[in-house]
């Protein structure tokens, strides 16, 4: 009898040890997890540690609110400088304007040198303008300085249809242009005022940020598009090169060493309201046997209702159709 109380007495002494260890190497492994997450990957390194900060600028821009927030907090954190990668065709003025402030609210902390990865074009070049100084890839593409205000015109198919939108306004300007109705010459006037202070505004930017003659100024605010080579002859670019161009003029210039390790800050990603409809698309495509458009649809579809939020005016390059 006694024998079997020492042997269950044991039992117990084992099985608590067991669970005991079990939790150890439970909390050991998710530390190292953890940890190696911080080393491993540039962009889990510790705000509170020195380091680049990276940014990552991608598609069409928009007011964003979350952006301004995490941009306010590298300025607050131990990063040494600020490193915006870009590859933008742009977006709304109002969000590149917005952009464009808090980063140069930024680089009054930090030093803020853009990287042209892909393109950086109207609202994209504005965000560029924010940094103290520009790379961009030999074949990017910077440029696209002007501004654009579209808006559909439907009066003739509604005519063929038999439809007719009528309206009763306070003003013969309110609510123009609604493209229900053709644009009179007055609407047209109003809005081409817009665009025109807007272009303005942009104009006075580059003038001022590149601090390029009235020539030249006139030469690159034409709406084109230039490559980052043509961009460095006509003074849109300080350098050809890439991030680790960037990298090695912050060290020259500003002192921020190459060894530092690389953070790659993020917002918190939202979903769109529009979600359902990309993966709707997607899942139609496959359901009919269609596999190899699922992937191209469920892209054409985001980037048609990216478009489709825009509204006001754009700095926006749009390649021809």
């Amino acid at each position: 009898m006694s024998l079997d109380v020492d042997q269950i007495v044991d039992r117990r002494r084992l099985r608590r040890k067991l669970s005991f260890w079990r939790v150890v190497g439970v909390l050991a492994v998710v530390a190292a997890v953890a940890v190696g997450g911080y080393v491993t990957y540039g962009r889990d390194i510790l705000p509170s540690s020195p380091h680049v900060a990276r940014i990552v600028v991608g598609g069409i821009i928009r007011t964003d609110r979350e952006r301004v927030e995490m941009l306010d907090r590298i300025a607050k954190s131990n990063a040494k400088a600020v490193i915006v990668s870009i590859d933008s065709p742009g977006g709304t003025v109002t969000g590149a304007e917005q952009l464009y402030d808090a980063l140069r609210r930024l680089a009054e902390k930090k030093p803020v040198v853009a990287v042209v990865e892909g393109m950086a074009a109207s609202g994209g070049y504005i965000a560029a303008m924010g940094a103290d100084h520009i790379v961009a890839r030999r074949n990017g593409m910077v440029g696209s300085i002007g501004v654009i205000f579209q808006y559909p015109n439907v009066t003739e198919l509604l005519g063929k249809i038999g439809v007719t939108v009528e309206d009763i306004k306070s003003s013969p300007l309110k609510a123009v242009p609604n493209g229900y109705q053709p644009t009179s010459p007055e609407a047209r006037a109003a809005i081409n005022s817009l665009v025109v202070d807007s272009y303005g505004w942009f104009k006075g930017l580059v003038s001022d940020r590149r601090k390029v003659s009235d020539t030249r100024l006139a030469e690159v605010t034409d709406g084109r598009v230039f490559t980052g080579h043509q961009g460095l002859a006509l003074q849109l670019v300080d350098e050809v090169g890439d991030e680790r161009t960037a990298r090695a003029w912050l060290a020259r210039e500003k002192g921020v060493s190459e060894d530092l390790r690389v953070r790659t800050w993020r917002t918190e990603k939202t979903s769109s309201e529009f979600s359902w409809l990309r993966g709707m698309a997607a899942t139609l495509a496959a359901a009919t046997g269609f596999e190899s458009v699922a992937g191209y649809l469920s892209e054409a579809t985001q980037s048609a209702l990216e478009r489709a939020k825009l509204d006001g005016l754009l700095a926006l390059w749009q390649a021809p159709i």
